[in-house]
């Protein structure tokens, strides 16, 4: 049976919520319903709401932006709405933006963990609405990696940033409507909030599971492999090795111009990781890092998404991989000058890059972080609509 989203629910039996109302929307390309078809264009084209402005998040509301890329406002030349980016001048809604707004409808499709910047955008839109004392909707949507399994540690309040805007580990199992009920009450925003629910969805369904399209959020997330491996790909990030950007294999490629790819699989493979094999492969990336370079590394298979542990398994890659170059691997430095380093912002605090650095083993990362993920996990229940 395939689930319902929030956004067809709303439009079957809920446009009381937005009826006599001047409305927002926060959408993104896989903003859609089972039939592909945009909630910018239902909800403008409905005779019952009365949308007047669009937001959009990283990548555009159109996804036509790369990862970091910013974005203007503009007129959006479909419905000639005005867009206000909140990837561009300003990551928060204005309360020039939500001046003509009596309410705002936020239809994410975020990616399960808590470096995906539709978190951050989603919880500044909640707190700029609560200034200007406006009601937020939700339109709940499915956890792509499900909603079962937490992993990772707690951010440190310390290193917060815009991939890193709460005290979350890095996967969190909620559903994004989930997470702005467990925001809005523990980070003391207390917005007006309503969330949406699905209908026929359950914990333990990957998007695969839902009988829905997949549609990517992120331009170099385009497939749900990509989302699977990206709670412990993403880390590549913060440091000198590709993540496989510029290529058809964002996040399941890894590499560099000076890895040997043969060594590095079989050294990889030998670790015997739950749920992932590595086989050798050779890449020239058009954009991003090691761009019209040849870079050779692994290609990451995950054999058992189950089993897997994304988080765990990249601290035994980057250790690997730190041990077997270690006058080459590096991680990549601050974005700005006095800012923390990538790495520490992606892992919410500095413990991940010294312990790697120090050569201590990595599994002593996973004991630390099991206090406080076990206390999440008693956390997220009270906010858990499935």
């Amino acid at each position: 049976m395939t689930t319902t989203l929030g956004l067809e629910v709303l439009l079957a039996s809920q446009l009381r919520l937005v009826a006599g109302k001047r409305v927002g929307l926060v959408a993104c390309p896989s903003s859609v319903d089972r039939h592909l078809r945009g909630s910018v264009e239902l909800l403008h084209g409905h005779p019952d709401v009365n949308l007047v402005a669009l937001f959009g998040p990283e990548h555009g509301i159109r996804g036509d932006a790369q990862a970091g890329a910013k974005v203007d406002s503009a007129i959006d030349p479909l419905t000639q709405l005005p867009v206000h980016s909140l990837y561009g001048k300003t990551q928060r809604p204005t309360a020039e933006m939500l001046r003509d707004l009596d309410a705002i409808i936020i239809d994410l499709q975020d990616g399960g963990v808590r470096f995906y910047t539709f978190v951050a955008t989603a919880l500044y839109v909640m707190a700029a609405a609560r200034a200007a004392g406006i009601s937020v909707i939700i339109l709940d949507r499915p956890a792509p990696i499900n909603g079962a399994r937490v992993e990772g540690p707690i951010l440190n309040p310390d290193y917060s940033s815009f991939v890193g805007p709460a005290p979350l580990p890095i996967r969190y199992g909620l559903t994004i409507g989930e997470l702005a009920r467990l925001l809005n009450e523990r980070g003391k925003v207390h917005c007006d909030l309503t969330v949406i629910p699905l209908g026929n969805w359950s914990r333990a369904m990957w998007a695969d599971d839902t009988g829905l399209p997949f549609v990517p959020s992120s331009p170099n997330l385009p497939t749900l492999d990509a989302m699977t491996l990206y709670p412990g790909a993403c880390l590549i990030e913060g440091t000198n090795l590709s993540e496989g950007r510029g290529t058809t294999r964002p996040f399941e490629y890894i590499g560099a111009p000076w890895v040997k790819a043969e060594p590095l699989a079989a050294q990889l493979n030998a670790l015997k990781l739950a749920g992932l094999r590595f086989r050798p492969v050779y890449f020239v990336p058009t954009f991003s890092k090691h761009q019209s370079q040849l870079c050779a590394g692994v290609h990451i298979y995950v054999s058992d998404r189950e089993q897997f542990q994304p988080v765990a398994a990249m601290l035994r890659v980057l250790q690997t991989v730190k041990r077997s170059y270690p006058d080459r691997f590096g991680w990549r430095q601050a974005w700005q000058p006095g800012r923390q380093r990538p790495i520490d912002l992606l892992w919410g605090s500095d413990r991940l890059r010294r312990q790697i650095d120090a050569d201590r083993p990595v599994d002593e990362l996973a004991a630390q972080w099991q206090p406080g993920l076990q206390e999440f996990e008693r956390l997220r229940r009270d906010y858990m609509l499935y």
